[in-house]
């Protein structure tokens, strides 16, 4: 039996995945993620990340005897610096909030439209574009030779060959949607080395087998590829999607969108802060929503796990909703009292027992797919019966039904790993 393996790192776990010939996929090795406070920044602990991926290649490989190929995908934005063959430490969570005070400086020297028209991505504070100019400023770039995302980082680990991936490129701000290239035009107004934007490659791509030491270490050698790396593009990749259904790909970030040939890049778009992010031949037009880390952070605070938090739900006769979306809910230092601030400041003073607060949670997310959807069908000019769920959000019933309520859609709900199915159907270019 030939085996491929998916390494799937996710913001709050990563899973090594293995599929055999028959598309049967088995879990190998699981790990919880998150960002740490450093120095009062919130980091990544990548070299703890990486050798736990070690240990999931070598479980695998020890278990199945053929292994074909294997790819990496992540979460978006997020990178390494690199001087030569180091790192320049730390490595930044997009969750810290270092990049607030240099954003206007950013459209001083090219403009938040001009942006858009080139890139066609949506602000966000955490982007990529800011994060290498708080580098830039800070002077964490005036040594580097590289920065690697987060995928193409562990691959260059595995393999020594330092390598960009188009999807990924995607999420930073700085590809050019016409060229599929790195914008000179952005990378030049914002003073950037030319040099560090380089070797960008599709889905697909054979990027080499582990180095000598990787081979001793793990105890075995699988040819590594290029994926679709971003775990959205990864996730939208791994469902049977037509191109006039909406999805939405539902986990600690939830992203609603729909398939296009070409980038919608207009004034309402940029207003409506819609991204136009890169699949391996289409663009897919979505927005971002605070997701499922809303819930995850209640999680650790309310001592409930998630079946509970769902059941309790339903006994709330809440209606208030919140703006899932408002920044202050990106990483407070505790997500129950930001809740209930936001209602107080509303005039919504009451006792929030843990079923109304997370029933406000579920409604608000619901909610905001409601909203987004009908943004989608104002900027397409489409209108559409059908919502595709896929994501850890899909196994959550009460979501569900909060979300039809809302969106007064067909729900076609996918609870798969749809993100490990569309990073090993894009290793070698196979439907």
């Amino acid at each position: 039996m030939k085996y491929r393996l998916a390494v799937d790192l996710g913001a709050s776990s990563l899973r090594v995945m293995a599929e055999d010939q028959n598309k049967q996929l088995f879990e190998v090795y699981r790990f919880q993620n998150g960002p740490v406070l450093n120095k009062e920044h919130l980091t990544w602990e990548i070299d703890r990340i990486f050798q736990e991926i070690k240990i999931g290649l070598k479980l695998a490989i020890k278990k199945y005897q053929t292994i074909e190929s294997m790819a990496i995908d992540s979460f978006g934005c997020d990178y390494v610096v690199m001087h030569e063959n180091e790192k320049i430490n730390p490595v930044f969570s997009y969750r810290d909030r270092r990049t607030f005070d240099i954003i206007d400086e950013v459209y001083d020297r090219i403009t938040a439209k001009e942006l858009y028209q080139i890139s066609g991505i949506q602000f966000q504070p955490f982007n990529t574009i800011f994060q290498l100019y708080k580098d830039k400023k800070e002077g964490r770039l005036d040594k580097a030779t590289d920065f690697l995302m987060i995928p193409e980082y562990f691959t260059y680990l595995l393999t020594g060959r330092k390598v960009h991936e188009r999807t990924m490129a995607s999420t930073t701000g700085i590809l050019d949607t016409s060229t599929l290239e790195y914008s000179k035009e952005i990378v030049n107004r914002l003073g950037f080395n030319e040099t560090l934007f380089k070797n960008i490659q599709n889905p697909s791509f054979f990027v080499g087998n582990f180095t000598k030491e990787i081979e001793e270490e793990v105890g075995g050698n699988i040819p590594v590829y290029l994926t679709t790396s971003h775990d959205t593009a990864s996730s939208v990749e791994g469902i049977d999607l037509l191109d006039d259904i909406p999805y939405l790909s539902s986990g600690t970030w939830s992203l609603i969108g729909i398939k296009q040939k070409e980038p919608i890049k207009t004034d309402e778009a940029m207003t409506l802060n819609y991204s136009n992010e890169r699949g391996p031949s289409y663009f897919r037009f979505q927005k971002n929503i605070m997701g499922l880390w809303i819930t995850q952070r209640l999680h650790n605070e309310l001592k409930l796990d998630y079946l509970e938090m769902a059941r309790i739900s339903r006994e709330s006769n809440n209606e208030a909703t919140f703006d899932v979306n408002d920044e202050r809910f990106l990483n407070p230092p505790s997500m129950k009292d930001e809740i209930i601030t936001y209602f107080k400041e509303r005039g919504i003073i009451k006792k929030w027992e843990n079923k109304d607060l997370l029933n406000a949670v579920y409604r608000s997310l619901a909610k905001s797919y409601s909203i987004a959807l009908s943004e989608i069908e104002y900027l397409t000019n489409k209108k559409y019966d059908k919502l595709v769920i896929v994501g850890g959000g899909a196994s959550n019933l009460f979501l569900n039904e909060m979300t039809k309520y809302y969106t007064q859609k067909e729900l076609i709900i996918l609870p798969i790993e749809s993100s490990t199915i569309g990073n090993i159907k894009n290793q070698k270019g196979e439907d």
